[in-house]
């Protein structure tokens, strides 16, 4: 019987869950980018997101845990073995969650919201440089609509006079150069990360833990090299609002929600809840920030809609024809070769693509 919370079954509502934070997410970081005129320093709050993530999955990690465990036996797991090689993905999804909030100060929630998905493409394309994956022609379909779309969604409206379109135009290749940027990092350490922990047996915890642990030392370095002047003269908190802190609370946790939310909800309840996220936050972006929504745009965010659904349609359609056929399994059949068969079908003991969960701790 599949799970449920309240009676309903968790599929649905981990489709409501991720909708509401994919909205939610940029609606609040460019709120608290625009809402005030002292502007808080970025590099600071994606500081306080590592803290915040770390300690919500060092306690989500030592309660998963066995009751004789401890504190020093949690540590040696986290710290051991080949945890080192996390280093490079924590310290390229830092970089990318400084250059969200550039993204975010320049361009409106919507189109922010539609380009970002260029991190599928980024992602598809390291997946076939680095691991040699082939894609069938219906991914590569959604590519090129993907393509398209995010290419539509950053001309700028005809009725612009040359003096906003120049200004306009000079923020959105800020703006653009930093989304750009972000997805090619997404997709560089989502693949490193499940090139590194493909048939790692660590929790999804732990490796939230790891993640978010060596994140911290490139993020403060941020702050220092960065922002450190402006730091030193105004505070750490200079500029810092209830927005501020919503925002660094739902990067913080959007990332954990993701990698829960994949265990129940497959590729293509994703790519729907994605897709949902786009048009709530184009619609929330009119009302909120004065958006004006053109033509172009509407054909630009359709095809990105249309491009999402049908990638993750495709994925999961050939996850479906890989599965091995499971064999018969008899009482004289040794525990060893049950457990081997077991641990042949999935990547990890929590069940969750690797993918999955390194494009979800760092997403937006």
């Amino acid at each position: 019987m599949a799970p449920e919370l309240f009676g309903v079954p968790l599929k649905y509502v981990s489709l409501v869950v991720l909708t509401v934070q994919n909205s939610l997410l940029v609606l609040i970081m460019r709120y608290s980018r625009v809402s005030t005129t002292e502007h808080y320093y970025t590099s600071t709050a994606v500081l306080l997101s590592e803290v915040t993530k770390l300690l919500v999955c060092l306690y989500l990690s030592f309660r998963e845990t066995s009751e004789g465990a401890t504190a020093a036996s949690l540590g040696k797991e986290i710290l051991g073995g080949d945890s080192w090689k996390m280093l490079i993905p924590a310290g390229l999804y830092t970089i990318q969650n400084n250059l969200q909030y550039v993204a975010v100060s320049h361009l409106d929630a919507a189109t922010f919201q539609v380009t970002y998905q260029l991190k599928i493409l980024t992602t598809a394309l390291c997946s076939v440089l680095l691991l040699h994956t082939r894609l069938g022609g219906r991914k590569w379909l959604a590519l090129l609509a993907l393509t398209a779309g995010v290419a539509l969604v950053q001309l700028p409206p005809a009725d612009n006079s040359s003096a906003k379109q120049t200004t306009a135009g000079g923020a959105s290749a800020v703006g653009l150069a930093a989304v750009v940027v972000a997805c090619v990092l997404s997709g560089l350490a989502g693949v490193y990360f499940e090139k590194v922990l493909k048939g790692s047996r660590k929790s999804v915890w732990v490796r939230n833990v790891q993640l978010s642990l060596f994140s911290m030392a490139p993020a403060a370095i941020g702050v220092f090299w960065v922002d450190g002047a402006g730091v030193r003269r105004d505070g750490f908190l200079f500029g810092y609002s209830g927005w501020t802190w919503a925002a660094i609370l739902c990067q913080a946790l959007g990332g954990l929600i993701v990698a829960v939310v994949v265990k129940y909800a497959d590729n293509i309840l994703k790519g729907f809840a994605t897709s949902i996220s786009i048009v709530l936050s184009c619609l929330a972006s009119v009302f909120i920030f004065g958006f004006q929504v053109s033509l172009v745009f509407v054909v630009g965010a359709a095809l990105v809609i249309y491009a999402t659904y049908l990638y993750g349609a495709a994925d999961s359609q050939d996850k479906d024809k890989a599965k091995p056929t499971p064999l018969p399994v008899s009482s004289s059949q040794p525990a060893s070769a049950r457990d081997e068969n077991a641990s042949d079908s999935d990547d990890s003991d929590s069940g969750i693509p690797l993918r999955d969960i390194a494009g979800g701790v760092k997403q937006m």
